[in-house]
């Protein structure tokens, strides 16, 4: 049998299998977002509104660091799975190796100049001095787990580019069902607080890390007395190796992944600017609002970011190909899934945004008010988001990363900080809530001229 044969990238995917290929990323996704999620629940219903709006104030600097894990990780991946369609497997190993261990350094890089500066950082996002304990407790904590953060998402979009996402579905699942017990344990038996919130979600973060390091390693076939290549091989056409330096790699991957690195940076400014407005607004109930509506559309995108890690890698493989009949159909299908769940997401979101309201602000009315006002508008926003999302990762591996970063660029900060600073100036907070919806509205423009231009 050929390694084309045998590579699962390789099979001529129809909706269902291709859905069914998807599913374990999107599964996947949808827990990291729950266990990210679940954090702020704990934190609104049994610390404080001040401890929840912290947690907000700091979110500008999670944002930049899985925004370098992302930008490696799916840019990476791209290069990654092209060569492999190209059948350059031990190339393709090599570039794998020296990605990850880039993220370390990276991750360690972050540790390092982030507790040396706690301070600094928290002061320059805009923390009151009610507001500062809280972020420091909760930054320490997430500084000193940097470096797993950063391999838990390059090894979650690289387990589908090697042909496993059921993997990063199971570790995803397992990381976020003990995040869910840490939490409960650390911050209502324990009463840590904050810190225990930060500890929780650390700790989800290593699950992935450590168990995707030990499975691309090709330990297991020495203990079989297999040659090494061979042994790991049966398994995986991905596993680490002694990498060669190349930095062509490295930036093609930077460059490639460079929209999913742009909408994290994006989403901390705008973050901060949400955060602004809204104190000015409504005061720190009206952060502790958008604090629940920012976390929300997080853990309803995640189906969108899902669908598209899973699909990302067939649609590498089938471009490096060369197979333009196959990748082409792929796209279409994709898309019609992309429609079929925007819809329901939005439904889900206008209907039950009051539930998820309470959920976090069941405590607090005048915070459930704001929140459930503000779901009525902005759940319109997710009939758009889809599209987008889908279509940057698109470009992305199709290694287009200039038209994949325009679209997330557009979408999540200039059409976003446009409307937001100039909406609540004659609407108030409704301006507020219209923002995103419209932001997503005028990128879809943007977005339907770009495929049409390469399609």
């Amino acid at each position: 049998m050929s390694k084309t044969q045998k590579n699962p990238l390789a099979k001529n995917f129809d909706a269902r299998s291709l859905i069914r290929f998807a599913f374990p990323s999107m599964v996947m996704m949808l827990f990291m977002g729950l266990y990210t999620i679940v954090d702020t629940i704990f934190v609104a219903r049994f610390v404080d509104t001040d401890a929840l709006s912290s947690i907000n104030i700091v979110c500008p600097v999670i944002n930049l660091i899985v925004g370098l894990g992302t930008m490696l990780a799916t840019g990476g991946s791209a290069v990654v799975a092209k060569k492999m369609g190209n059948g350059n497997a031990e190339e393709a190993r090599s570039n794998f190796t020296l990605i990850v261990m880039t993220g370390v350094v990276v991750g360690l890089a972050i540790t390092v100049t982030g507790l040396l500066f706690l301070d600094e950082i928290i002061w320059g996002l805009g923390a009151s001095e009610v507001l500062f304990p809280y972020c420091k407790d909760y930054m320490t904590i997430q500084f000193i787990f940097a470096v797993f953060n950063m391999m838990q998402v390059l090894y979650q979009n690289l387990f589908v580019t090697a042909g496993r996402p059921t993997l990063g579905l199971v570790l995803a699942v397992l990381a976020g069902v003990l995040n869910i017990v840490f939490d409960y344990v650390f911050i209502v038996l324990l009463q840590m607080g904050i810190k225990g919130a930060a500890v929780g979600t650390g700790i989800g973060y290593m699950i992935p890390a450590i168990i995707g390091t030990i499975f691309f390693l090709p330990f297991h076939s020495m203990k079989r007395g297999l040659p090494v290549g061979d042994a790991a091989a049966k398994r995986s056409e991905l596993y680490f190796c002694r990498p060669k330096m190349d930095a062509s790699v490295l930036l093609k991957s930077c460059s490639n992944g460079v929209s999913e690195m742009v909408s994290q940076c994006s989403a901390a400014v705008t973050t901060f600017l949400f955060n602004v407005t809204m104190m000015k607004l409504l005061g720190e109930d009206g952060v502790a609002a958008i604090t629940v509506i920012i976390y929300s559309q997080f853990l309803l995108t995640t189906l969108y970011i899902g669908f598209s890690m899973g699909t990302a890698p067939i649609i590498s493989y089938n471009y490096g190909s060369g197979n333009v009949r196959r990748l082409k159909a792929t796209v279409r299908i994709c898309f019609r899934f992309i429609a079929g769940i925007s819809m329901l997401v939005f439904l889900f979101s206008l209907l039950g945004g009051e539930n998820i309201a309470r959920v976090f602000a069941e405590n607090n009315r005048n915070v459930f008010e704001i929140t459930k006002t503000g779901f009525s508008i902005f759940s319109f926003s997710f009939l758009f988001s889809g599209y987008n999302i889908f279509s940057s990762a698109l470009f992305t591996a199709l290694s287009n990363g200039k038209a994949s970063a325009a679209i997330s660029f557009l979408r999540t900060f200039v059409f976003i900080t446009m409307f937001l600073l100039a909406l609540p100036q004659f609407l108030g907070v409704t301006g507020v809530w219209l923002a995103v919806p419209l932001a997503e509205f005028f990128a879809l423009i943007v977005t339907v001229y770009l495929l049409f231009k390469a399609f």
